[in-house]
């Protein structure tokens, strides 16, 4: 079991048969850091030959404050979408918890747990819940992270199926500023399957106790259905 990579385990869900509606490009991280707040920014543009969905973006901002040592509550203040040929719209809010699981280094890897609540703002569209496992493992310079995301719509024109998605990705630690890695992500319900190269690192921001973290990337488009490029990004500050 040792021998085994979470990136490996990834893969065993590829052909899921599943659906999924999301169109967050972030694999998250079980860890929680008692007292530190959090400002994040991401966006994510899309680039296809198909004019539906050329050009389809999405952008949103956070703040999060770690209360305890396990548990970060998140609460995403803005989050647009454009698809192509309309303009840029609201979609709504989003409250987002992470919970630390399992002591950083105990076992194989390190657990955490996503639970999000996610209201639609655009009329006709139903309210999400997400929740699933958060896994993280360091081995000497590579860093793995693997998400197992279960989606459920609810209240007004909600369907009754639960939804899987995976994403993964593995970075490799150059120093504090540079890790350049790969990002996956699988959507078997929009036939989307992608991966793609990433550049990631944190900066001190000059302020004691903060630093900011950055990523960068583009994934591509592994068959017909999923788009050919993702353009991603993110900015973080980290405070306490």
């Amino acid at each position: 079991m040792k021998s085994k990579s979470l990136l490996a385990v990834a893969g065993m869900l590829f052909f899921c048969e599943n659906f999924v509606y999301a169109d967050d490009f972030i694999v998250y991280s079980p860890y929680v850091t008692k007292g530190q707040s959090e400002i994040e920014l991401r966006a994510s543009n899309q680039m296809d030959n198909q004019a539906s969905i050329n050009g389809t973006e999405s952008f949103q901002s956070s703040i999060s404050h770690a209360w305890t040592s396990w548990w970060k509550p998140e609460i995403y203040i803005a989050s647009y979408n454009r698809i192509p040929g309309e303009n840029l719209k609201q979609a709504g809010y989003e409250f987002e918890n992470t919970f630390q699981l399992t002591p950083e280094g105990k076992y194989f890897a390190d657990t955490g747990f996503l639970l999000s609540y996610a209201y639609k703002s655009q009329q006709g569209i139903p309210s999400t819940l997400e929740f699933g496992p958060l896994f993280e493992r360091h081995d000497n310079r590579f860093d793995e992270r693997v998400n197992f995301i279960w989606e459920k719509e609810i209240g007004r024109n909600a369907d009754n199926k639960y939804a899987l998605r995976t994403d993964a990705s593995l970075t490799y630690y150059v120093n504090r500023e540079v890790s350049p890695g790969i990002e996956m992500y699988l959507r078997p319900a929009d036939h989307s399957y992608q991966i793609g190269p990433v550049l990631t690192g944190e900066m001190l921001s000059g302020y004691k106790g903060s630093e900011i973290e950055y990523r960068i990337g583009v994934v591509l488009g592994i068959n017909k259905s999923a788009p050919n490029e993702t353009v991603l990004g993110s900015l973080e500050y980290e405070f306490f």
